[in-house]
């Protein structure tokens, strides 16, 4: 089978993904609702049982909304940081103020590397205003995939564990001057704008102009805003920066949906 990367949901309301290998298949973040994660890994050709973890990247609501059903119906492990557990914890208690249970938990740290199955695992810290938000890395079968989003800029170890990779997802969350002109308060947009906060799509084509060492065979744009982007001005912000690397065999740019899943990426 080899490598396959599907993005199911990515945006504001929802983020979740799929990494795959032969004998593996580990999600991403638990950001949509647990039948609609059944739906898209349906489409995507997959079978939710055959799931063989779950990792998170913070405790965003956008990244965790559907976890704790998706947990007690596959009983799968969950990796967390501790930290991001700790957070996600105190975010879910019920009325009572008991803290969710998840009866698989797996911590990790980051800078730390680890192993799911055949799927080598490298978590990095990114810069975003959750408790320790990660990016990952996954190797398997010589391919190396990358998922970065929810960050304000691109530092330099980041962009370290960007380079050599067969697949990127990356965010290219919005166009400065709509978000500047658009309906968000102003304290809103200062938050997306910060260093912990999100990506634009002239942040991103930086990277490709500069730091980007031209590798992958896949650019995925992910968790595009809704109000504040539009997928063909992040499209052609990547394109013009990638300039003549783009062919049909290297960093072929696509874009991932919130309403839908991506073409599954297969290697």
């Amino acid at each position: 089978m080899g490598v396959s990367v599907a993005v199911l949901a990515s945006g504001s309301r929802g983020n979740c993904a799929l990494v795959s290998s032969s004998r593996t298949r580990v999600l991403v973040d638990a950001g949509i609702s647990c039948r609609e994660t059944f739906k898209r890994l349906k489409a995507a050709g997959d079978e939710p049982r055959t799931l063989s973890a779950i990792l998170i990247t913070h405790e965003h609501n956008d990244h965790v909304y559907g976890l704790l059903t998706l947990a007690k119906r596959l009983a799968v492990p969950v990796f967390m940081t501790g930290a991001t557990h700790h957070a996600w914890s105190k975010m879910m208690r019920d009325e009572a103020g008991a803290a969710p249970q998840l009866s698989r938990l797996e911590a990790f740290a980051a800078g730390k590397t680890f192993t799911i199955g055949d799927i080598a695992v490298a978590a990095f810290t990114i810069p975003h205003d959750a408790a320790d938000p990660v990016g990952f890395t996954f190797r398997a079968e010589g391919i190396k995939v990358a998922i970065a989003t929810d960050l304000g800029y691109l530092p330099r170890n980041v962009c370290d564990h960007l380079q050599g990779c067969d697949v990127l997802v990356l965010e290219s969350n919005h166009d400065t001057e709509m978000l500047r002109g658009g309906p968000y308060p102003w304290s809103v947009k200062q938050r997306v704008m910060s260093r912990v906060g999100h990506l634009s799509n002239e942040d991103l084509a930086d990277f490709f102009s500069s730091d980007y060492d031209g590798s992958a065979s896949y650019v995925v744009l992910a968790h595009l805003s809704e109000r504040n982007n539009h997928p063909e001005l992040a499209r052609r912000a990547a394109e013009k920066a990638l300039g003549p690397r783009r062919t049909l065999l290297q960093n072929r740019v696509m874009l991932a949906a919130q309403l839908e899943a991506m073409e599954v990426i297969r290697l």
